[in-house]
């Protein structure tokens, strides 16, 4: 092939890259709506002729309640005016967008009004996925443009007097029904601002939905259950994701109500049914970068609490070797939840954690504290169908030589998929009574041998 003919080849092969690429760009493009200019002037009469005091007072639901009539009649005035040719349905829509734009937040309020929705992400304009069953999905919903995405970011966080700029342009807030927020702008997100949402539940799950819903036995919740009556010390285990807060919630409601818990997060997700319940989180720097209370600070000051149990949200750093002396020094029944694929790799993430504290301790020192605090590893882990499974319940049995031994109680067994994809598998008892079990006798629990026989 002569040079001509390749330089003629390449440039061809160019034109249909850039072709494709413009393809691709075009597919990301959300239809214009035709509507939008029309919106954008209602909302902005509206917002003028609002009752600002109205506004103000949203958070009394008999208040919310008014504005929300005074925005739909105010808006159908407008469209009368302004385009009396549009149909019911479109009206109807428009209606309720300009509602969300004005007192929830704008074209995600649906999602997070959707019940089978777990958690909403906006990567951008065009692009917003939800969680639903433990499957990602791409819905319709769009924003105007990246101000748009930046208008809602700061409408969630400056009620909590928190501020994303470009000096801070990462936060973590709470929505007002108590669902984690984190939000990414740039220049630190080079495609645009981002919104991760976790939901929070309305109706904290029971042992019982999980069961149902395949993540564990009746067995296994008749052992986790007694393990916490016994006081013994907990770490939930898994990826992000993979359902620990909602075990971590469920483990918490067989805590009895004579005991007093204090909570530590960095958002406030536990959801206790119990009435003596002290929930502390942590605080971010202040615009001078000062003030900042970290989850250290806290584990620390609730030791001063008198507190019959400490849960914490989720041990990240230094928190750990505060969290293990606790566990070491009088403060049991304690629960926390950590990131970790496996119980062992839990146990090195601890050690992890605790060198993060700054403190020079030998790697066997750091050992005999995490063996001697942490009773049992409740792994949790998300499968490719999106179920998720307590996959291994394990015992934390002390040390031998340079080694925390492990024993699993509960396992997982994944045996492969059926016709509709869905992950076969069985629970079973590995056949091994805890060492712990004088623990739970101690405590007036009585668990039958049969529970751990092992199944063939």
């Amino acid at each position: 092939m002569s040079l001509l003919q390749r330089l003629e080849k390449e440039k061809g092969s160019k034109q249909e890259g850039s072709n494709q690429l413009e393809k691709q760009k075009e597919v990301h493009k959300s239809p214009k709506d035709p509507y939008r200019d029309l919106k954008q002037q209602i909302h902005h009469k509206i917002i003028q002729q609002i009752d600002q005091k109205a506004m103000a007072e949203l958070e009394q639901s008999e208040n919310s309640a008014k504005l929300i009539e005074q925005i739909e009649e105010l808006t159908s005035d407008y469209i009368d005016k302004e385009a009396g040719f549009i149909s019911r349905a479109d009206r109807q829509k428009i209606i309720s967008e300009i509602t969300d734009e004005i007192i929830g937040f704008g074209p995600i309020s649906p999602l997070l009004q959707d019940s089978t929705v777990s958690e909403v992400m906006v990567n951008g304009p065009n692009q917003v996925y939800v969680e639903r069953k433990g499957k990602l999905v791409l819905t319709e919903v769009a924003f105007r443009d990246n101000d748009h995405i930046l208008h809602i970011i700061e409408k969630i966080v400056a009620p909590l007097g928190r501020r994303i700029d470009e000096s801070m342009p990462m936060v973590d807030a709470r929505l007002p029904d108590g669902s984690r927020v984190n939000a990414i702008i740039p220049p630190l997100a080079l495609k645009g601002p981002t919104i991760t949402i976790r939901k929070f539940s309305k109706d904290p799950l029971k042992i019982e939905d999980l069961i149902r819903f395949g993540t564990l036995t009746m067995e296994m919740a008749k052992f986790l259950e007694a393990c916490v009556k016994a006081r013994l010390n907990i770490v939930v285990s898994g990826g992000t994701g993979s359902g620990k807060t909602t075990t971590l919630n469920v483990l918490s409601a067989f805590i009895p109500e004579d005991e007093r818990i204090v909570t530590i997060e960095d958002a406030a997700e536990i959801q206790l049914r119990q009435e003596h319940v002290v929930t502390l989180e942590t605080r971010p720097p202040n615009i001078e970068g000062k003030g900042a209370i970290s989850m250290r600070d806290l584990v620390r000051n609730s030791l001063r609490m008198r507190p019959d149990r400490i849960v914490v949200g989720e041990v990240r750093s230094g928190e750990a070797l505060d969290m293990l002396q606790a566990m070491n020094t009088g403060h049991d029944g304690s629960l926390t939840t950590g990131h970790a694929n496996s119980p062992r790799d839990m146990l090195a993430r601890l050690e992890t954690m605790v060198l993060m504290a700054g403190m020079d301790l030998p790697v066997r020192a750091i050992r005999e504290q995490i063996a001697s605090a942490v009773d049992l590893i409740v792994q949790q882990n998300r499968l490719k169908d999106g179920s998720r499974k307590i996959t291994h319940i394990t015992e934390v049995q002390g040390m031998e030589g340079e080694t925390v031994v492990l024993q699993d109680i509960f396992v997982y067994d994944q045996q492969g998929l059926d016709d509709r994809g869905k992950i076969v598998g069985r629970f079973r008892p590995t056949g091994i009574r805890p060492k712990f079990m004088h623990k739970l006798e101690s405590s007036g629990i009585r668990i039958p041998d049969d529970l751990f026989a092992r199944v063939q």
